[in-house]
């Protein structure tokens, strides 16, 4: 998406009502910094108050991601065009956290083994070592957490019998088996337990 027409596009809307950056932020509970930031091309508006702003402004979501007012004969194309950008920007964003949390599980290995080798090969007191040691699982333990957190947010799982996606909860995913990105889990569609693949496409209302 053109993030700076999206901002020109509020820009001139907001003008049209007569409204101030203030005003605008006023009604949407937010800073003006945040408004001043749409209309610089900086960020979009958060998905939570983009239905309000769009009624602030009199325009569809559709035209608010287009960055232009649409014809209702183009409005099923654009909506369509859309839905696809929203869909590939999600699949890029699911697949950097998933890098992410290689490098964070690359780290926190890392980080324990280093504080347990300068615990064993050090000359030092038996509670530094102890202390030490300590540091290293907790901050691994910790490092675990998130990891699985960020593997249960980014993308999907699909079933094996059925072909179908869901988003399992952050304790389905940390309690179920699992090989490398593979999860034993129920699916929520056919009620079957199966080994469920990480895919970045939602098949969830596939027939």
């Amino acid at each position: 998406m053109d993030q700076i027409k999206i901002g020109k596009f509020i820009q001139n809307k907001r003008k049209e009502k007569n409204l101030t950056q203030q005003d605008l932020a006023e009604k949407l509970l937010i800073t003006d910094r945040a408004v001043s930031k749409w209309e610089c091309g900086k960020s979009l508006p958060d998905a939570s108050i983009m239905l309000e702003l769009c009624e602030i402004l009199e325009i569809s979501v559709n035209e608010l991601l287009t960055g232009e007012e649409i014809d209702m004969n183009e409005y099923n194309k654009n909506a369509e065009l859309n839905l696809l950008k929203m869909t590939k920007q999600k699949e890029e964003a699911d697949k950097r956290l998933l890098k992410l949390e290689v490098l964070i599980g690359v780290m926190s290995v890392a980080f324990l083994i280093i504080l347990v080798l300068i615990a064993a090969l050090l000359d030092m007191k038996t509670w530094v070592r102890i202390t030490l040691i300590g540091i290293g699982f907790v901050s691994f333990i910790a490092l675990a957490f998130i990891c699985i957190r960020i593997e249960q947010k980014a993308g999907y799982y699909e079933c094996k019998e059925c072909h179908k996606t869901f988003t399992p909860t952050y304790w389905q995913v940390n309690l179920a088996q699992h090989m490398g990105r593979k999860r034993k889990m129920r699916c929520p569609h056919c009620g079957k337990k199966s080994w469920c693949i990480k895919v970045f496409s939602d098949k969830s209302n596939n027939e």
